[in-house]
């Protein structure tokens, strides 16, 4: 592993101007509102944080960077940020794509790398899963070297619909993807979720408003094996939701307001914090 690699501050570039300028009038309250309501909704951030915000090279993270640029100059309390890049093992071409976009959008990253897509590479079983746990471990590492205590990703509203629908349908369970979580392997480390209640369809118009162009897939494991990924089942629980939105308006509301409506006495079974499952039955 290497070094990590820092880019700091550049000079605002007009591309970094105009795409902060639109956060700040046209998407005010498609984006920045809604980062705002759910750090404070769910308690997000402390007073002497210290963020390690990551970025993957989508839409969602180099988003989410600016719009912790943009609330850290109005937020009264104080606070620090780290913009982390980890580097997996991607192309060439992926890394640039991130570093250019980066200077770009005047965000000064800290690049570290792992080896992470090669010990992947040859697993056949659920490989996706293994992937993504370690990168989650290798991020809380590097963002508690670094003296942070939270790292932020930039899972969305519509990446919360969509994990809740698929617990259930092929998961068997019911369950959300949480907008913030303690570590259970790092001490005193705390993932939490700023995008929660962003819709993805008004990060897609930020982007193309300014004509911003990110990474879409860049996994090693997909560009060289038959699995299509836009064969998955997010993408079919995606369609799902979208087919139903378009029949009755408020299925998508619905499904994010159903998993802070739970009515314990209307449900068969359920787990509590300990894992200790409790039955209707038991005080029937």
């Amino acid at each position: 592993m290497s070094e990590d690699k820092t880019f700091e501050d550049e000079p605002l570039s007009e591309v970094a101007k105009r795409a902060e300028k639109s956060i700040q009038k046209k998407f005010h309250t498609m984006l920045f509102t809604r980062f705002a309501k759910a750090i404070v909704e769910y308690e997000l951030i402390q007073p002497n944080d210290k963020i390690a915000v990551c970025i993957s090279g989508g839409k969602d993270s180099f988003a989410m960077a600016k719009l912790f640029q943009e609330i850290k100059r109005h937020n009264k309390i104080p606070f620090e940020l780290i913009f982390l890049v980890m580097d997996p093992g991607y192309s060439k071409a992926n890394r640039e794509a991130i570093e250019n976009n980066a200077k770009l959008l005047n965000i000064p990253i800290t690049i570290f790398e792992t080896d992470i897509f090669e010990s992947v590479l040859n697993i056949d079983k659920s490989p996706c899963y293994i992937c993504a746990r370690m990168r989650r471990g290798h991020l809380y590492h590097r963002a508690k070297d670094l003296g942070c205590n939270k790292i932020a990703l930039g899972h969305h509203y519509d990446d919360v619909i969509e994990t809740t629908l698929m617990g259930m349908l092929y998961g068997g369970q019911m369950q959300t993807m949480m907008p913030k979580l303690k570590s259970a392997n790092f001490e005193g480390m705390e993932l939490i979720r700023p995008m929660y209640l962003i819709r993805e369809e008004d990060i897609k118009a930020w982007r193309d408003y300014n004509g911003l162009h990110f990474l879409q897939c860049a996994c090693k494991f997909t560009e060289k094996s038959d699995i299509d990924p836009s064969g998955s089942k997010r993408k079919k629980v995606k369609e799902l939701i979208r087919k139903l939105e378009s029949e009755d308006k408020g299925i998508e509301q619905n499904i994010f307001r159903s998993v802070e409506n739970v009515i314990l006495s209307a449900v068969i079974e359920y787990k509590d914090k300990d894992g200790v499952r409790h039955r209707f039955t038991d005080d029937y």
